[in-house]
């Protein structure tokens, strides 16, 4: 019975991690570009009291065993990257990548980030920046005196400038993709960076060697079912309303044990 305690209480533990991820999706159901997290168990170590296919002084051989479980324990949450709902905006510097794909983003310290939000903007020095300034990369800077801004498929941007009747094109958008995208670390603000576990990034440019195609005036948003995640939450807060009524039904048999008299 002192085990049944411990064990039902990994499981409000573990039920507990899963209703704060289910919040957090929830939370960002409307984040542009958010991918909602999945989180994994596995059952904890077992203790062996029998092993199968051990045998009794009999010579008879046991076809199962007995081990008792520990409970579980949450091993990651996993980042799913299904493609997210599309939004139309009319914005002429919103994008999207429909399929495979990272948009790449300059850090501060130098280094790159990666990002499935596409609501770029254009600052004082005309180039163009994540909404929390970070440049796109390649950068592509914007003239002061374009009249429309448009984007290809293919990641090319292009102005129209006074007086000229064919646009001209300003840059070219590269994005990349990684082998396990699951093993990104997420930073916050839509950025993504590159570990030992994603594999390096592959660059390329878009709708080519299996690469995402770039849409513009439309905004990638969340990929969370508000109603798989209601579901989850009522299936982990049941799980967790068990476990404890274990605990609960444990200690009741403890005092009943305790008061056991001879």
């Amino acid at each position: 019975m002192i085990r049944s305690l411990y064990t039902a209480a990994t499981g409000m533990s573990a039920q507990q991690k899963n209703i704060d991820n289910t919040a957090n999706n929830l939370a960002n159901v409307n984040t542009q570009g958010f991918k909602k997290g999945r989180i994994i168990f596995e059952d904890l170590m077992y203790q062996e009291l029998k092993a199968a296919g051990s045998m009794t002084s009999t010579g008879i051989i046991h076809p199962t065993g007995i081990q008792e479980g520990m409970g579980v324990n949450m091993i990651s949450i996993e980042k799913i990257f299904s493609q997210g709902s599309f939004q139309y905006t009319e914005n002429p510097l919103d994008v999207m990548i429909e399929g495979d794909g990272f948009f790449q983003v300059q850090l501060p310290d130098g280094s790159m980030g990666y990002t499935r939000q596409g609501a770029f903007k254009i600052d004082a020095n005309g180039d163009i920046v994540t909404p929390q300034g970070y440049l796109l990369f390649p950068n592509i800077n914007v003239p002061e005196n374009a009249l429309e801004l448009s984007i290809s498929q293919n990641g090319i941007w292009s102005v129209y400038l006074p007086g000229d009747t064919q646009e001209t094109e300003i840059g070219q958008i590269e994005i990349a993709r990684f082998i396990n995208p699951a093993g990104l670390k997420a930073l916050g603000e839509n950025l993504y960076i590159e570990t030992g576990a994603s594999g390096a990034a592959q660059v390329s440019i878009p709708s080519e060697n299996g690469f995402g195609s770039l849409r513009q005036l439309f905004l990638e948003m969340s990929n969370v079912n508000v109603v798989d995640e209601m579901v989850s939450m009522i299936t982990a807060q049941r799980a967790y309303e068990m476990d404890s009524k274990a605990i609960q039904t444990s200690d009741e048999m403890l005092q009943i044990a305790n008061g056991l008299k001879r």
